[in-house]
């Protein structure tokens, strides 16, 4: 097969930083091309030079046997090149027909032939099974279907390569077989598509090639076919790495947490979260799926002090916890979804870091027993594996994985009874997700209640005994992880409703 696209060499610096080290890929016209890599791999960066939303520094790019040189994403349109990103480019109050059309010249132009354009957009969507309501306002509109409109925006200005990046993110699993339909349809119509993700299943569901990039540089091209998951994680992280963690048969204690009809508002004032009742035992890892934005973020920090509920019930251990402030809930670690703003001080020290919640324990009349904190900051440095400089280096120096590592560290060392794990691998790499995992259902082992908030529906099937599944601050469902499956949980996301719970 010919190839579209070759990008050859190429090399972008910010200051420092080599986001691109001499990266080269070649794409074949009429393929679904998987670009995979851990977050920070340089895939973005290099998707954005090749359209025109930054310049490299060195190499050349050829698009349809020409070299080409993007100044702006207008010119990658103008040639044929789309791009839907991560965070989508939607004006909310438009309807989705103006969105499509927004920046584009008509035939009509300046005046727009609306039964043209309306045209246009339903033989695309016929064509490739994308199904929208072209007169409804953005802002109604789920995830999934403001992604469709993304897609139709790029297949309306006759793009020949469309360039996904991280397209799943926010999606339910029906939204993401919907899809794969979707991109397969236009490859097969001769659209060529370059897929970015780091989910390696999702990579070798629908692409065809797969391009591995660490640390800004190529590790090489497979054939989906030929490859499997284990190779690819061993590419993307440069050794082996052991995929499935092993969760041992528990016998659940007696109940630590109980949520009594809670209900909590966000910070606009609304109720984010919606009369949530459910209860976690010890032992017991308790998941709660569903798409970014429907309250979990506010039922976290209500559960760990962070937000006082409107209403409702928070026991903990039998004991009503619901008005105390976080200093009184000793016996809850918390691992926020935010590390940076709320899982540490990062000005402050490893070593600070670390004893942050323990300082009274190593006072010593008006001064704190220094010996005795490194003492203890060494043994969890070396039980949890957190690479830093110094135990006096600023936590803001050390990588996101350990600084995942070193929240773990602190909260998970000090026996707590219910532990809140929010989002706790995203942006780490494959064999820091390995680790955190582990390190949860060891906690659970141990008689420790687990609360595991999570996009991830991997995350949530691997780990959790029991699933609940929110959405629009409501639990739709709650059910035995053995029940469950991906359909199930996937349309209690999209706002489906179970008869019993």
């Amino acid at each position: 097969m010919e190839a579209i696209l070759e990008m050859r060499n190429i090399v972008k610096r910010f200051g420092d930083v080599v986001a691109n080290d001499h990266v080269n890929l070649k794409v074949r016209k009429g393929e679904i091309h998987g670009l995979l890599g851990e977050n920070g791999a340089g895939k973005t960066t290099l998707m954005n030079v090749l359209y025109g939303i930054y310049q490299p520094d060195e190499g050349e790019i050829i698009f349809e046997g020409r070299k080409v040189r993007f100044k702006s994403p207008r010119d990658a349109i103008s040639a044929g090149i789309g791009m839907v990103h991560q965070h989508f480019m939607l004006v909310p109050r438009m309807n989705v027909l103006q969105n499509v059309i927004l920046g584009y010249r008509t035939p009509s132009d300046p005046l727009i032939n609306h039964k043209w354009v309306e045209s246009k957009v339903e033989k695309l969507s016929e064509k490739y099974g994308i199904d929208i309501a072209l007169y409804e306002v953005v802002m109604n509109l789920s995830v999934g279907e403001e992604q469709r409109v993304e897609i139709l925006k790029a297949l309306f200005r006759d793009v020949k390569l469309l360039i996904l990046d991280e397209p799943t993110a926010v999606l339910t699993p029906q939204e993401v077989d919907s899809l794969f339909y979707a991109l397969k349809s236009m490859t097969k119509s001769g659209l060529t598509i370059i897929f970015i993700t780091h989910k390696l299943k999702e990579a070798l569901k629908v692409t065809d090639r797969i391009t591995v990039l660490r640390k800004g540089k190529n590790v090489g091209t497979v054939i989906t076919a030929e490859t499997s998951e284990r190779e690819l994680a061993r590419m993307m992280v440069g050794r082996d790495v052991v995929m499935d963690v092993a969760k041992p048969e528990v016998e659940f204690g007696r109940e630590v947490l109980r949520v009594e009809d809670l209900w909590v508002k966000d910070d606009r004032g609304g109720f984010a979260v919606k009369g949530v009742s459910f209860s976690i035992r010890e032992g017991e890892i308790f998941g709660i799926a569903g798409v970014s934005g429907n309250g979990q973020k506010e039922l976290e920090e209500a559960i760990a002090g962070l937000r006082t509920p409107a209403r409702g019930k928070i026991l903990l251990d039998g004991k009503d916890i619901t008005k105390l402030g976080v200093e009184k809930r000793n016996e809850i670690a918390y691992v926020p979804e935010d590390r940076i703003g709320v899982g540490l001080a990062p000005s402050l020290s490893v070593l600070e870091n670390l004893m942050l919640k323990d300082f009274k324990k190593y006072r010593k009349g008006l001064v704190l027993d220094y010996e005795k904190m490194e003492e203890r900051a060494k043994e969890l440095i070396e039980e949890f594996s957190v690479k830093t400089p110094s135990l006096h280096s600023p936590a803001s120096t050390l990588s996101g994985g350990n600084i995942q590592r070193l929240i773990l560290a602190r909260e998970l060392s000090r026996s707590p009874r219910l532990i809140i794990a929010s989002q706790p691998t995203r942006g780490l790499d494959v064999a820091g997700i390995d680790y955190v995992r582990r390190r949860l259902v060891e906690s659970a082992a141990k008689g420790c209640a687990v609360l595991l908030i999570s996009e991830d529906l991997d995350e949530i099937f691997q780990i959790s005994d029991r699933i609940a599944v929110i959405f629009e601050g409501e639990i739709r469902g709650i059910m035995e992880r053995k029940e469950a499956d991906y359909e199930r949980v996937g349309y209690l996301m999209a706002g489906g409703l179970e008869v019993a719970v």
